[in-house]
């Protein structure tokens, strides 16, 4: 005898409320951004400074980040229907990814640029430069404070925030570099502040397809060891074996469990599933759960069980 079990998620009130506060400081953030973006592409050709036009180009990718970020909250939002039964939740994995890879790309470019610049360093208005850097860091500081104030445990909204916090780290030395070539006339400031930029963004571009990779890979959630976790499963009183145990995150912040469990023969099925249902709530924050539970006499189930099996000892 098997007994399907699965935990709903009973929060989409709250949750909608949380997500339309989200959208909200996403576009506050977006006009800050867009507005500041279009003066600093006129000043940045007047000074001839690489470090404020590629300011401006990365404060681009922050608009486009935030854009995207709306859009997949938008779509992940929309119920389960026709194929997509956990329905387009993760659309914003896709949105970290894309902009885990707008930084790597972006930063190629202007790496190559800032060298080019190390070479022959062009003339460069360090006023102008310090001017436009040090208003760039009150709009990106007031930007990445909006963004803070939406939920972080997303991807999706931690790779708009690491556009714009990767912005404020190139406006702040931005302005290092003006005020280098004010007081000094080494030019040659302007693009090694834009080689410490890159570097930045590669860390948190690699840092964001790292961490949407393992989601699309279907790996457990960080700091959940599945091989632990079985052991743990198998010692529950009454339980004699343990398969086919899958944990991975449906998206950012949902993480999912599916086993079968094999009971002692004569043993309560309902009780042990109902104990490792609060096991698996309470010790491990899993409430999306679907659970198989049978006697371990029983034939005709998992002759090739996928994964690694777990005893009691």
């Amino acid at each position: 005898m098997s007994h399907d079990h699965s935990h709903g998620h009973g929060h989409s009130h709250s949750h909608g409320v949380s997500a339309d506060a989200d959208r909200r400081w996403l576009t506050i953030a977006l006009v800050l951004i867009t507005g500041f973006m279009a003066v600093e592409v006129v000043v940045g050709l007047v000074a001839q400074s690489l470090a404020l036009i590629s300011d401006a180009a990365h404060m681009l990718t922050d608009a486009a980040a935030i854009v995207l970020a709306l859009i997949a909250m938008r779509l992940a939002a929309r119920p389960p229907r026709g194929g997509y039964t956990f329905g387009l939740k993760r659309a914003e994995i896709l949105s970290a990814q894309a902009n885990g890879l707008s930084l790597l790309l972006l930063g190629a470019w202007l790496a190559y640029e800032s060298i080019e610049r190390l070479i022959d360093p062009p003339e460069v208005k360090g006023g102008l430069m310090l001017v436009t850097a040090l208003a760039g860091i009150v709009v990106n500081v007031a930007a990445a404070w909006c963004l803070s104030k939406a939920n972080r445990s997303s991807l999706n909204v931690e790779g708009a925030f690491q556009h714009v916090l990767n912005d404020l780290f190139a406006f702040i030395a931005t302005a290092v570099a003006g005020l280098v070539v004010l007081l000094t006339g080494f030019t040659r400031a302007d693009g090694i502040a834009t080689l410490i930029v890159v570097a930045l963004m590669v860390k948190a571009g690699v840092g964001l397809l790292r961490e949407s990779g393992r989601i699309l890979l279907e790996a457990a959630p960080a700091g959940l060891d599945p091989e632990a976790l079985g052991a743990e499963l198998a010692a529950v009183k009454g339980v004699a074996e343990v398969h086919d145990l899958h944990v991975w995150q449906i998206t950012s912040g949902q993480p999912a469990l599916s086993a079968h469990i094999l009971v002692d023969r004569g043993g309560d099925c309902h009780a042990v599933q109902a104990e490792i249902e609060v096991l698996l709530r309470e010790g491990h924050h899993l409430d999306h759960t679907t659970l198989q539970v049978d006697h371990a006499a029983a034939e005709g189930h998992c002759l090739e069980p996928h994964g690694q099996v777990y005893r009691s000892v």
